[in-house]
């Protein structure tokens, strides 16, 4: 078991709102809507961990490139989760009987 020796950094809204380049405001929508988790603080002030600037650029990226609203990019980061998750599961199941695709699985491109 490990313990934490000292506190882990926090940014308060101000400065995650800095960091990422999207307004305060933006700040506060983005974690009403779910797509970014602040830290539980004792003052009740918005503060995030340094972990959640790339989760912040990755919605920016997927808002810009997919022209998809905030609040349909929660499913989208979902399934891109996921997705990561079972492709990890497919290397760790390939690694572990040493073939390059489990189950012989082929993928063929029609049309």
């Amino acid at each position: 078991m490990m313990y934490a020796i000292v506190r882990p950094a926090l940014l308060d809204l101000d400065s995650f709102a800095r960091a990422t380049g999207l307004h305060p405001d933006a700040v506060r929508r983005l974690v009403a809507l779910g797509l970014l988790e602040p830290a539980a603080r004792a003052g009740g002030g918005l503060c995030f961990p340094p972990s959640q600037v790339a989760e912040a650029a990755r919605i920016q990226r997927l808002h810009a490139g997919l022209s998809i609203n905030y609040a349909g990019l929660g499913l989208v980061i979902e399934l891109l989760d996921r997705i990561a998750e079972l492709e990890t599961a497919l290397r760790e199941a390939a690694a572990a009987t040493g073939h390059a695709r489990p189950g012989g699985v082929t993928w063929i491109r029609t049309g």
